[in-house]
């Protein structure tokens, strides 16, 4: 998307700045030219316009409460800023989902995540750096019952066989992209994520057509602890149907004063979400609000 043009001209780049400098990287006045984020005619690009600060690109995870589309559980959407963190964005939120399945035997207590962490992981960041965005068409991460489901859009890349999909050799479709991946720590090297993702899984979880490439996840033990699994279980053999709930009150009680900014960043809801929850646990008495919005702080009402 080299040679295609941002929708608009006016924007400005502070997040890419962040994250270069928290790599101990410094970008200068010439950082566009550098990092090829302008077109021949010297506009910034499309993948200028997905590293800026405001954008019109958003990236949505949608969980179901079983194995088909029917039911309809919870519809995040992540972005309109910088895709470096829309990305960092939608990776804690489905880390958190990968909850941990615990299965206690007669000798032992076992404890495995829903899916293998690390492929998630190569996955989840392949889908986004070699979508298509040229038909805003955005990548769709969904969470079913008995599996995860990563959408990008795109297909293969022009000239590349399956062969040289499943090679492990880079041949990125959006190489300026993948470049910036790379220098904020996103990517480890160049054609390994398809490697950590093979190390754990078969071939088979992928399914490509002329438009779309699909990743396929199945859930551990998703046919003997099924119910376990839609309970979002964390370490708790019991299940917890309030999980998200629980993790919101231990995060209030460990920081009272922290903001409804900082809870969605950690605990990877948006911030409707955030509020949503915020008005029912008042409402419930389950929290209280001690001084004002600003300066205030969250007691648990226990």
């Amino acid at each position: 998307m080299r040679n295609i043009s941002a929708p608009r001209q006016d924007l400005t780049f502070a997040q890419l700045k962040i994250y270069y400098q928290e790599r101990g990287l410094e970008l200068n006045n010439q950082f566009a030219n550098s990092l090829e984020l302008l077109t021949p005619d010297g506009t910034y690009n499309y993948i200028a316009y997905l590293l800026a600060d405001e954008n019109g690109v958003s990236i949505k995870v949608v969980k179901y409460a079983g194995k088909d589309k029917v039911d309809l559980k919870e519809n995040e959407e992540y972005g309109y800023c910088s895709l470096l963190k829309t990305t960092n964005y939608v990776l804690e939120k489905m880390k958190i989902e990968n909850t941990t399945l615990a299965k206690v035997t007669s000798t032992k207590r076992i404890e495995k995540n829903l899916v293998e962490p690390v492929p998630m992981r190569e996955a989840l960041i392949n889908a986004i750096v070699h979508n298509d965005f040229s038909r805003e068409i955005p990548p769709v991460f969904e969470i079913f019952s008995d599996r995860m489901e990563f959408t990008s859009y795109g297909g293969l890349i022009q000239g590349q066989s399956i062969d040289d999909f499943f090679s492990c050799s880079s041949m990125p479709r959006n190489r300026e992209l993948m470049r910036v991946f790379k220098d904020v720590g996103l990517v480890e090297q160049l054609g390994s994520g398809m490697s950590r993702i093979l190390s754990a899984y078969d071939k088979i979880i992928f399914e490509i057509s002329e438009h779309f490439i699909k990743v396929v996840f199945p859930c551990s033990w998703s046919n003997e602890t099924e119910s376990l699994a839609s309970k979002k279980i964390n370490g708790d053999e019991n299940g917890d149907e309030n999980g998200d709930e629980k993790k919101l009150l231990l995060l209030l009680e460990k920081e009272p004063g922290i903001t409804a900014k900082k809870l969605s960043e950690k605990l990877g809801f948006s911030t409707r979400k955030i509020s949503r929850m915020i008005k029912k646990l008042r409402e419930s008495g389950k929290i209280i609000r001690i001084g004002s919005d600003r300066k205030g702080y969250w007691r648990i009402n226990k």
